[in-house]
């Protein structure tokens, strides 16, 4: 059946019951069930099979390791420590929160990759954020705007490389994969999504832009209570109530042993792997530095019995479920709202609107909705590159004009937004694990900003 703009139904009902009700677990559950119904399977049935088909997949299972592992790492430098010694470090330091937020956003640019920056960065500086009553949802929002946002912007990465694939696939006057990388170049500095993101991030990190809307009241709630999560809110990582920087164990810890080398690993594996192989081995990464740790931890006696490092491990994973079940709740969601057509809908209901005027700042608003919808930038650019390219080869003759740059980056920022924005997009997911923040809380207090910038970029793309 073809539902039409219908077709977002699941997506919108998810999105007002996760405001409403702050349960981004329920609103997940309740928009799927709907997409089985509305592809015509059976109750219970339907949602069975979608499961089976859109979880039995290697993506799924990869970033199911990678926030596993990350819920093993944090487990263990709470077992050691260290997060307690280095609050202590930071409180005698006496340093300030726009040195703390200024730092959680200097690291995303040293952490080039979407998943590794805000799982890494979120581990270092959570404690640190803490102690200077940062609410999480800022630390959620610094760690998901220098995530993708910088990965975009730097050419010789996973994503570069994608992008340039698509756009050489489409022909024209681009024949190979390099001369598409020489586009993709071409259009870093129209890509004004994430440029102004990371620069407003920057300004509001230091404090030169004031917070508004729901962020702001967040901030007044851990300024007047020392509150850093919402009452009632429900971090997708649990292990921060359990820092106390008053807490010494037995054995004192090794902030070089147990903390600077395992993040050196995580580095060196993540620089390497990308020099070598042009990706970064996230799952290697962490399974090094847990394994590194669990090894410190028998040499230096932590483990009375075989059977701790096994408690480590549950401990670890049981901090990190609900972050699981929303991740494959959102792949789920993603698929039956795929099934349904939607981002064809999209597409197709705004396509004849096209115009050499209109082009840019319609591929940017188009992708940002397909994105949002979708929760995935590299699923909106497979869709919106195909449509986009041809349109503005033909409306330059076939040449590579500033035109063809201008609306590869305004597909190229359209998807940032949905991978900054969408409660469903598995970076904000994880921003969400990093920062230890309730996952809608995060969404909520970050989308006015997301909002903000969108309509901005759409400004500038107007008078190009």
């Amino acid at each position: 059946m073809d539902w039409g703009l219908m077709s977002l139904l699941p997506l919108v009902a998810t999105l007002v019951i996760a405001f409403l009700s702050r349960s981004a677990l329920i609103a997940m559950l309740v928009g799927t069930f709907a997409g089985t119904l509305m592809i015509g399977s059976a109750p219970g049935v339907g949602l069975n099979e979608l499961f089976q088909s859109s979880l039995g997949n290697p993506d799924f299972i990869w970033i199911c390791e990678i926030v596993l592992l990350i819920g093993v790492l944090f487990e263990l430098f709470r077992q050691s420590g260290v997060l307690s010694a280095l609050a202590r470090r930071f409180s005698a330091a006496r340093g300030d929160r726009r040195k703390v937020e200024l730092s959680a956003w200097a690291m995303g640019f040293v952490i080039v990759d979407d998943y590794f920056s805000p799982l890494l960065t979120g581990a270092v500086m959570r404690p640190m954020s803490d102690r200077a009553l940062i609410p999480r949802e800022k630390l959620a929002f610094i760690l998901d705007s220098t995530t993708a946002s910088v990965c975009i912007l730097v050419p010789f990465t996973a994503w570069g490389a994608y992008v340039s694939s698509l756009i050489a696939a489409q022909g024209g006057p681009v024949g190979s994969v390099e001369e598409g990388l020489a586009v993709f170049i071409g259009a870093i500095p129209y890509n004004f999504y994430p440029i102004l993101l990371i620069l407003f991030t920057l300004l509001v990190a230091a404090g030169v832009v004031p917070d508004f809307g729901p962020m702001k009241r967040a901030e007044r709630r851990a300024a007047s209570t020392g509150a850093v999560l919402r009452p009632g809110g429900r971090p997708l990582s649990s292990d921060a109530d359990a820092v106390d920087p008053d807490h010494v164990p037995d054995v004192p810890p090794s902030l070089l042993l147990e903390l600077l080398l395992p993040i050196l690993l995580l580095f060196a594996v993540g620089t390497w792997s990308l020099v070598a192989t042009g990706s970064v081995r996230i799952v290697e990464a962490f399974l090094l530095a847990d394994t590194w740790l669990v090894l410190v931890f028998a040499v230096r006696g932590r483990f009375a019995r075989v059977a701790d490092v096994g408690d480590v491990i549950v401990n670890g994973a049981r901090n990190v479920a609900a972050a699981l079940l929303i991740v494959a709740l959102a792949y789920s969601l993603n698929a039956v709202t795929a099934q349904l057509g939607a981002a064809d809908v999209i597409i197709a209901h705004f396509a004849d609107d096209l115009t050499p005027n209109t082009l840019v700042a319609l591929a940017f608003l188009l992708t940002a909705a397909i994105s949002f919808a979708t929760g995935t930038s590299w699923g909106a650019y497979a869709l919106m590159l195909p449509v986009t390219l041809p349109l503005a080869f033909e409306f330059t003759g076939g040449e590579l004009a500033p035109l063809v740059h201008q609306a590869v980056a305004a597909v190229a920022g359209g998807g940032i937004f949905g991978d900054h924005s969408s409660p469903v997009s598995d970076t904000t997911v994880l921003s969400s694990v990093g920062a230890g923040s309730d996952h809608i809380d995060h969404v909520v207090t970050q989308l006015p900003y997301a909002m903000l910038i969108a309509a901005l970029t759409l400004l500038a793309y107007a008078f190009l």
